[in-house]
Order: structure tokens, then sequence, then C-alpha cells
């Protein structure tokens, strides 16, 4: 990565995006996302994680700041925004700038939804644009001085 790298990094069923309860999340896919990032942002150095797997997301967390050239992270943690202390631990380890970014307003949803454990050691969080949540988010670590 290079100093204008960013990491777009989601957890998990984000991998279903485009299939999964269009009606909430949209009819884009991933890919669909990342290539619009990509094409949105031609001067920035993407570096685009997907996993269902905790460990994996935390373990990308840790080598991506080891890496030491991550301007920073664009983060849909999925369900593990709800209940994941060990990533939101893992966030707090790093000096890495996170944006928390949710498809969905996670407050106009279920009550379970509006809990976000790891909100307080992210930079900031962006819910509820669809896909442009990630442009937001991006824009955000970009924009920060």
């Amino acid at each position: 990565m290079s100093t204008s790298a960013i990491l777009v990094l989601n957890g998990p069923n984000l991998s279903r995006l485009g299939k999964r309860e269009p009606e909430v999340y949209g009819s884009r896919t991933l890919d669909d996302i990342n290539r619009e990032l990509a094409e949105s942002f031609p001067g920035v150095a993407f570096d685009f994680c997907q996993s269902e797997d905790e460990g994996a997301l935390i373990e990308k967390i840790f080598r991506t700041e080891d890496g030491g050239d991550c301007r920073g992270v664009v983060l849909n943690a999925g369900a593990l925004t709800h209940y994941s202390i060990a990533l939101r631990d893992a966030i707090s380890a790093v000096k890495l700038p996170v944006v928390e970014v949710h498809l969905s307003n996670i407050y106009a949803r279920e009550a379970f939804r509006r809990t976000s454990v790891i909100s307080e050691v992210c930079l900031g969080v962006i819910s509820g644009f669809g896909a442009r949540s990630y442009h937001l988010g991006v824009r955000a670590i970009l924009d920060r001085e």
C-alpha cells in the first residue's frame, strides 16, 4: 500500500450483497461497491478485504498498521458491530483512523442493531446512505488532517 492507500474492510454476510434483503441493503454487490470506489477515487490505492471470520478481520487490521503505509480504514463490520469486543479492542490497539460505515440506517432498524460497540473507538460513523456510505467514509479519511 502507498500513503494514499485505504483499507476497505467488510465483515460477515457482506459477501451476500445484491442477494441478501435488497430492500434493505440495495441491489449492488460488494464487487460493484469496490469497483465504484476505485473509479471515484483514482488516486487512492485501495485494499479491499471481506471475511466472514472475526479473527481474519482483526489480523488484517494489525497487518495493515504494521505495513505502515495506510491512511485509514473504512469498516463495515456487519453484525460484529453490535457485539464484537475483540474487534473493538483491535481498533483501539492501532493508530489507524477507522470510519465505521453501514449501508442501512442502523438507528432506524431493530433495537439490537442500534447498539455499536465499535463506534466509540472509531473516527466517526456513517450510516444509512447505501453504497454512498463507503464513499463518504473514504472522503472522511482523505479530508482528515
